[in-house]
């Protein structure tokens, strides 16, 4: 054991007590930290440090002591690292791989557009000059039919971000918002994005959203404060993951499902929601899957439904049917049953872990130190959450042995929590890191620059403690936040091979591999999707599987392996 490691661990057997709470809280007047202060800010004042548990050893994860997963939001591989390059030896499968079978966007009756439409307010023209003409379109563009770079367009500087908790709507025109370069927030919904990825043809991104021509916007990667960061002196060597696919078709809610239990919930039975939330509505889809009308997408039939359940089972006596994903999955943003939860929206009951159990559950059951940290917890636990906190992001709520007074609860921690942990060298064996809205890069309500600063917060505030070289962390996206990516995901004769059902896996994410321990770094070009992650978990600590996936998927040791030389 490092010296240093020893003295962090002393320090911690100093510093902490015994609690039931896990990992504790800060003092009152650190959790008193306005909104917009960053995280070192508040490990900064943190002292004395807060009360705990000092973690028992457990089994290593891929030969590391800890593990951290840092869960950011809402884009797709191309669509942030597609301008990566060359990473050691290897060069990373981004733009310039991009073939135009795979890259020009058709419409809906499957030919191609002359000129992408826009309806982001900065993007439409006018204000930019209407280069491009097509007949079919309702007023001219300042784009062709091919990806584009949003950072020429809009910048990191630029005041197109909306007031926090205020709807982006098609954009917030410039000099009318707050800085931080925003765009307009784009659909990613489970049936859209099956209707987009079009058997892998990846051609329908445009046709099948509701912000059209955005969904082929690129951000200038070396630019990114990440790239800048890892290539900075000190840095730690890392691993791109370019061939890493979001778990399941769709958004946040069921992505952040399939990271921690492999599935989409049964919502069922229903009649038992506690006052406040309202009932899931189950979709209908026309005949070429699609669930809604868009700028340039009409439904073939009337009566579709853009609900949050999948399509009705054809024997009505079905509640759930996994292999066909129908019936009462929950598939689109639902709220949990368990506070807190945005009240008026459609909810599901709690789900139960006898069922339905999920890693942090089999954890647990092991024995094995973990917690669920998510930016601006503690205040929505108290009754006052930020106006960009997202309940939907926190999955572990969902599940009936984490209410209030159960003893999962206290795996539920703040974001503060981490960068203490992480200060003082008492990082449980597995963290799950959550920002909060305005610093996960989520499109509409927060930038890709403010996000990649404060993940650039992140990885320092692990680098710079004891458990450093003891700690591999994993940085990668919910999902595709409704942004095109050229290579398509595993499934029914796609090239890309790799485990697949019903669910998916659907669009390519950023995924980056990283430690102070490795030795170099470079691409791992295997295929991978969400559930590897908790493959990884299982495999290394001997736990049983959770999903319908995590036995087929590749889990990370050959990422790990790469940086190891």
């Amino acid at each position: 054991m490092s010296a240093r490691r020893t003295l962090g661990l002393w320090a911690s057997t100093l510093l902490l007590t015994s609690s039931a709470a896990g990992l504790g809280t800060l003092p009152a007047h650190a959790a008193a930290l306005p909104a917009h202060a960053g995280p070192l800010d508040a490990v900064a004042q943190a002292a004395p440090a807060p009360p705990g548990r000092v973690h028992r050893g457990t089994p290593k994860v891929l030969g590391y002591e800890h593990l951290v997963v840092i869960y950011q939001e809402n884009h797709s591989f191309d669509n942030l690292y597609g301008r990566w390059g060359k990473v050691g030896k290897n060069r990373v499968e981004g733009l310039s791989k991009a073939d135009p079978a795979h890259t020009v966007q058709v419409r809906q009756d499957g030919t191609p557009y002359a000129c992408l439409p826009q309806n982001d307010v900065n993007l439409t023209s006018p204000p930019l000059p209407g280069t491009c003409t097509d007949p079919r379109l309702p007023a001219p563009s300042a784009f062709t039919n091919r990806p584009f770079s949003i950072d020429d367009l809009i910048r990191p500087t630029d005041t197109t971000c909306p007031e926090p908790g205020v709807s982006s709507g098609k954009g917030t025109l410039k000099g009318t918002g707050r800085p931080g370069g925003c765009t307009r927030d784009l659909v990613h919904r489970f049936y859209q994005e099956k209707y987009q990825i079009h058997g892998g043809r990846q051609d329908r991104y445009v046709t099948g959203s509701d912000a059209v021509g955005l969904a082929m916007g690129y951000y200038d990667t070396k630019q990114l404060p990440i790239y800048t960061y890892l290539h900075s002196p000190g840095a730690p060597h890392y691993v791109v993951a370019d061939h890493f696919f979001q778990g399941a078709n769709g958004g946040s809610f069921l992505n952040h499902q399939w990271l921690v239990a492999g599935r989409a919930p049964v919502a069922d039975p229903l009649g038992h929601l506690p006052q406040g939330l309202t009932e899931p509505k189950a979709t209908v889809v026309d005949a070429n899957g699609m669930p809604s009308t868009y700028d340039q997408y009409t439904p073939t039939r009337p009566d579709v439904v853009n609900g949050q359940l999948t399509v009705a089972c054809p024997d009505p006596a079905t509640v759930a049917d996994e292999a066909h994903a129908c019936g009462r999955f929950a598939v689109n943003t639902v709220q949990p049953a368990n506070a807190p939860f945005e009240e008026g929206d459609p909810g599901i009951p709690p789900i139960d872990d006898r069922t339905y159990p999920n890693i942090g559950d089999r954890m647990s059951a092991e024995g094995v130190s973990w917690a669920w940290y998510a930016g601006g917890w503690d205040d929505a636990e108290a009754g006052h959450p930020g106006e960009l906190f997202q309940y939907h992001h926190q999955p572990f709520n969902y599940f009936a042995d984490y209410a209030k007074g159960e003893p999962g609860r206290a795996h539920l921690q703040d974001e503060r929590d981490f960068l203490n942990a992480a200060a003082i060298g008492n990082l449980p064996t597995v963290s799950f890191v959550k920002p909060y809205g305005s610093e996960n890069e989520h499109p509409g309500y927060a930038s890709a620059s403010t996000g990649s600063d404060h993940l650039v917060d992140l990885l320092k505030a692990v680098q710079s403690g004891p458990e450093a070289d003891d700690t591999l962390v994993i940085v990668t996206y919910d999902e595709f936040g409704g942004q095109w990516d050229h290579v398509p995901p595993p499934g029914a004769g796609s090239p890309t091979k790799g485990a697949y059902d019903a669910f998916g896996p659907g669009t390519r994410i950023p995924t980056l591999v990283l430690s102070s321990r490795m030795r170099r770094s470079g691409v791992d070009h295997s295929v991978y999707d969400t559930t590897s992650i908790i493959r990884t978990l299982e495999r290394s600590l001997d736990l049983a599987p959770v999903g319908i996936r995590d036995t087929r998927v590749a889990d990370l040791r050959a990422a790990v392996r790469r940086g190891r030389g």
